[in-house]
Formats: structure tokens, sequence, C-alpha cells
């Protein structure tokens, strides 16, 4: 070997063992604890600390000890996300290809459309329960229905969980239950019947409390998951919530969302200059608040003011499960991770879950137990501001959510992070912070964890796509993210089945413009030709199936 390159070598050699030396030094000896506590179409501004009026204190909090995070990506829905969660992987290989409930004919049978988390990938709690941790789980699985696709058999030794992908937050009636009733419940694998006093965030929360007291006597690390339905269709919440935010949204969607907006620039998040997306364009079926009638709009204020109920609610049972840390001793040596699945929901429940014959949705009763409502497409753009569009879509508006970690103790910082990550990153980081190796079996065994840890990023070393690209679909919907360039590629949701209408793809500089209003496709052809023809190697690489393309 040359003698220049073989001092190269030696340099490099020596700067990763002086950095791994450090990194050992300043770290705890034992592995950490792990809390991972992902809520359900929590819209990017909603948090008081990006930007909402919604009082969340806990989270808030967390945000100033931690970091904060501004380009953080889930996908653009729930099963989606949990899959690249569990697996580390692309959510096509995954087996969720598409979700469980939207698969198309031309999809069926097809690899990695199986529509539960397939057995030739990795699950994050096994690979950590293979390494010494007490794994635990609550709330919503959604990666499989069957006995041997629960969360029991892929892991967690301990869950209680809700199987589908979203459920009444109150106990179902036993007496005509709507479709939305008709659900399954599991506690290691086994039925089980719900208390009469049940409330979905606040049993959630009881029941994983109890499961880390059992599992605190075994001396082991955990990897709790708390993944809460709230604040998840149907709006409901506890009655000692209902009313605490009377009136505030009285001013309608657009006062809300710009002063959202507004509080974004004064806490650093938005540039003073930056240019948010502009709202859907009013119309018959997608009235601004000015057309509504006074009881129309004491509707729509009233939808509102229960979301923000179920958020607080949700806040509030974040600040039990860190004050169990704090009492037990195991805070200062737990990696707490909040985020959402996926961006704010904007869609209409009731076309798939029509209300039963015991639904009441009378304005009295909205957010009480037997109602069944959503808040709509536009406040769902009061909770994506400053994006454009929402769940459902790979517009930064689906898939950019709202993200807080705080490491253990040792290793904590705080502040702003604006490096972009996303949810795949989390089983990698999960995994180089416990000390466990990435596994690498065969090729045919199983699909690679190809996620980047973030733990150089968390520790103020980079962004672990700093270099890289990202790529996603569903539903049709594509986008390639390179650098700050981002290729969207969108269709009508009209186009959605055998023929879809073509891609429309346009192309964004994401650094200067989130809110994705000034196209450069035009101006950029051979840019967008050259990041279409990645994103098609991508498709092809994870097997993407959808007709028209």
């Amino acid at each position: 070997m040359p003698l220049l390159r073989l001092s190269q070598t030696l340099l490099t050699a020596a700067l990763a063992l002086s950095s791994s030396l450090v990194l050992a030094a300043s770290a705890d000896p034992a592995q950490p604890n792990i809390l991972l506590i992902m809520a359900d179409d929590l819209g990017y501004s909603d948090l008081g600390s990006y930007g909402g009026e919604i009082s969340t204190p806990t989270l808030d909090q967390l945000a100033r000890d931690g970091l904060q995070f501004t380009n953080m990506y889930a996908a653009p829905t729930c099963s989606i996300t949990r899959s690249m969660l569990m697996s580390g992987t692309d959510n096509h290989l995954a087996g969720l290809g598409t979700m469980a409930e939207a698969l198309q004919p031309f999809q069926r049978g097809k690899p990695g459309y199986e529509g539960y988390l397939n057995q030739r990938s990795y699950s994050i709690a096994e690979l950590l329960k293979n390494g010494g941790y007490s794994t635990l789980m609550v709330g919503k699985w959604h990666l499989g229905l069957e006995a041997d696709q629960g969360p029991d058999q892929r892991g967690f030794e301990q869950s209680f969980t809700l199987l589908e992908g979203g459920a009444s937050h109150f106990k179902p009636s036993s007496v005509n239950p709507s479709k939305l009733e008709q659900v399954h419940y599991r506690e290691n694998g086994k039925a089980v019947a719900l208390p009469d006093n049940f409330y979905s965030t606040d049993f959630y929360t009881d029941k994983l409390i109890s499961y880390l007291q059992n599992s605190k006597k075994d001396g082991k690390p955990f990897f709790a998951y708390a993944a809460y339905t709230s604040p998840h269709w149907p709006l409901q919440a506890p009655k000692e919530y209902l009313d605490k935010y009377q009136g505030r949204f009285d001013q309608g969607y657009d006062s809300v969302r710009l002063a959202r907006i507004e509080r974004m620039k004064t806490l650093g998040l938005m540039a003073s200059d930056a240019r948010p997306a502009q709202p859907l364009p009013v119309n018959p079926k997608l009235p601004g608040w000015d057309q509504l009638s006074p009881d129309q709009q004491r509707v729509e204020a009233r939808k509102m003011e229960i979301y923000a109920a179920m958020v607080d609610n949700l806040d509030h049972n974040v600040g039990r499960l860190i004050d169990y840390l704090r009492q037990s001793g195991q805070y200062d040596n737990t990696l707490i991770v909040f985020m959402s699945d996926n961006g704010a929901a904007g869609e209409n429940h009731a076309q798939f879950y029509p209300p039963g014959s015991l639904t009441d949705n009378s304005l009295a009763n909205l957010g009480q137990k037997g109602s069944q409502i959503d808040y709509g497409l536009r406040w769902a753009e009061v909770s994506a501001a400053p994006f454009q569009l929402f769940k459902g879509t790979t517009a930064e508006g689906g898939i950019s959510v709202p993200a807080i970690f705080q490491l253990p103790k040792t290793l904590r910082r705080q502040g702003i992070e604006r490096g972009v990550a996303r949810v795949d990153d989390l089983a990698p980081t999960f995994l180089e912070l416990a000390g466990i190796t990435v596994p690498n079996d065969a090729p045919t065994a199983k699909h690679p964890i190809t996620g980047k840890s973030m733990l150089p990023m968390l520790t103020g070393r980079g962004s672990p796509h700093s270099d890289d690209s990202l790529s996603g679909e569903l539903f049709g919907n594509a986008y390639y993210r390179e650098g700050n360039l981002k290729l969207l590629g969108l269709r009508p949701q009209a186009g959605f089945g055998e023929n879809p209408q073509p891609l429309q793809w346009q192309l964004f500089d994401v650094a200067q413009d989130r809110g994705e209003t000034t196209d450069l496709a035009a101006s950029q052809p051979e840019t967008v030709q050259r990041l279409k023809e990645a994103w098609l190697k991508y498709a092809k690489t994870v097997g993407v199936v959808f007709a028209g393309q």
C-alpha cells in the first residue's frame, strides 16, 4: 500500500476510534430505555411548540428540553407509516404497498401487497427483545388482523392493542354496533372485553404504566411503544375536556390558520418571508367560513373544539408517562420519541363507515359517546399549516409531521433540528443506541433495514440523508426528494382505480418553499426528467404496483 494511502487509512481509523471512545465515555453503561409515542392523524401545527393554540404543556416542555424536528417525514397514511417504523424498510417491501383496506384488484397477490407486516421483514420489537429488552406495546396495531399477524407474534412480550385502524374512543356499543364499533381488541393475542369507563387515550396510558411497572422488576431496559389513536376520527373526548375550548375557534378557518403561521415564524420554525400554501379554492362543496350560515359555523367550530380537547387530553397522558419515568428513576436513561403517523386527516370517513342506528350527531352530543364525526378538509388545512394538502397525499401536508426527540441525559442536546429524517430511520437508530448490530441475513431471508441511523443527527453530527434521496408512493401518488429538490407526483383521487389519470409531476425547492407554492418543472425540465427516472428506478426496486404507470 502506498505510504500516503496507508497514512490516510490509519488517520481515518484513529478518528473513528476516537469518536467511538468519546461516545462510549459519555454514554451510560446501561442500555437506554426507549419510549416511542405515536399520535394518530395529528397535524404539523397542532402542538403549542409548533404554533398551535391548543394547550400542550408536556410536549412543549419536551420540545424545549430536547430536539424539535422541522423536517421529519412519515408516510401518507397510518398503516404505511407503521410498517416502515416496525421494519426499518420501505412499505412496499414490508407488506403494506398499500393499505389493506384500499387494496386494488390489480395489486392483489403481488409481493409486498399482503396487507400486513410480512415475515420477510424484520420487526424492531423482535430485534430489541433478542438484544435483551423488555418489549411493550399499547394502542393501534393496524399491521394485520389474523392471529399470527399480531404484535404478540412480532416480538412484543406485553401488548394491549386495537387491531384495526380506527374505532370509537369509548367502549363500543354491544347493541346494534355500527361498522366503526365492530373491531377487535387483543391483550397478548387473546380477545378481551373493555371496561365500561374506557376512553382510549386514558386506558392505553394506564395499561402501559402497569406494563412498565411489571417489567422494571426484571431489571432489563424497555422498549415501550404507545400507539395512541387520538386524535384520529371519530372526534370524541372525555366530558371534562369538552368545553375547555368553547368559543376558541369561532373566528373561523382562515383566522386560526394565519395565526398559527405567524406563531411559527416567531418560534423560528419558518422564515419570516416563507410562503405558506394557499387553502383549497372555495366552491359549493368546499365553502369557506364566510359562506357558512351561523348554525353551520357553530357546528364547524364545535368540531375543532372537540379535536383540540382530544389533543389536550393526549398531552396530559404523555405527561403521565413522563411522570412515571421520573418517579421510577428511569427518566434520565430513556430515549423519548414523539411523532405523528401522517399529516392532518381531511377525509370523510362516513363514506366508508356509515353512521349506525344509534349514532347521535346532534350538536348537543358531538364529541360524546355515540357521535361519529370528522372535522373536515378546512380544519385539516389548519392543522397542516403551513403545508399543502393532507393525509393520503405525498405533498408536504401529507408526510411532514411534528416530531420531538429527547436523548438520555448523558447524550442530550437541545434546539430546533432542521435536518431531514424519516420514520424508517427509527429502527436503526434504536439498534445503534442499544448497541445491537443491525442484522445482515442472507439476501433471500429478510428485506434489509434500509433506514439510516439518526444517532449522528441526534448528537449534532449531521443528517442521515444529507447526501441521500428519499422516495415514496401511495395510492398512485409519488415523491422523490434529493437534497432540497422534491419531485412531487399527484393523481386526482377520481383516477385511483384501474384506469387512473396520468401523474402530474411538479418540482419544488423545499428549502425555500415548503408550502409547495412555486412549481419549477417548466423551468427545469431536465431536472424533472432526471428525478423522474430516479423515482422509476426506486419503484422498480421495491416493487411498486399500480395501474397506468
